[in-house]
């Protein structure tokens, strides 16, 4: 993989132990994490809860053989960004990394998003609420980023999971309500609400004028 991963122009650091991993990615900034889940130490789930624990962020791609709907939320819910379950093919690996690092690049639009008083702005990855910044996983920032561009539109849950995760996620959808929750507690918590549920059509993000 990582021979693979050089090929395509990518600067790779590799080990094989889990505790090795975690403190090389505390160490170093990287633009993506690779986490075999079954890591001898500590595993890949293990790891990247360390790290957005301490508010490191760096997107995560977990490869495992556990393919069932809950060890997929598991490496959701521990703030990954894809899962590759295996047999995988190297190509394969090769075009998640991409679709990865092309969602969280800065290749988007660079103008400011204001709904109500929570504002993003696309190429410094920031989100702030009522001025205040909101401090948010690659992830979470991708799918508050797809509401607010969507501010008014509700959007069904297949509709992110294809926009947020960018590719035909497999598993269980409920990985969209998990994630709509962490953002209400980061954006909504004490103040008045801008994410609201429509009982089976989805989820819209707008402002509630009274």
């Amino acid at each position: 993989m990582s021979t693979a991963l050089r090929y395509q122009g990518h600067s790779v650091t590799q080990t094989d132990n889990g505790a090795k991993a975690l403190d090389l990615a505390l160490d170093a900034a990287f633009d993506l994490i690779v986490l075999d889940v079954m890591l001898p130490g500590l595993d890949g789930f293990e790891v990247c809860r360390r790290l957005r624990d301490v508010g490191r962020f760096s997107p995560v791609l977990f490869l495992t053989a556990r393919d069932q709907p809950e060890d997929r939320i598991n490496g959701f819910v521990t703030g990954g960004d894809d899962y590759l379950t295996k047999p995988f093919s190297v190509d394969e690996l090769v075009l998640r990394v991409a679709a990865i690092l092309r969602r969280v690049g800065n290749d988007g639009p660079s103008d400011l998003l204001v709904v109500g008083d929570l504002t993003l702005d696309p190429a410094g990855q920031d989100v702030r609420r009522a001025g205040t910044l909101v401090d948010l996983s690659p992830t979470e920032f991708r799918l508050v980023h797809y509401l607010m561009v969507n501010a008014g539109v509700v959007l069904s849950k297949s509709q992110i999971l294809v926009n947020v995760w960018d590719y035909d996620y497999e598993g269980s959808s409920n990985v969209v309500e998990l994630y709509i929750g962490y953002l209400r507690r980061k954006i909504d918590d004490g103040h008045e609400p801008l994410i609201h549920t429509r009982r089976g059509a989805g989820y819209v993000m707008r402002e509630v004028v009274a």
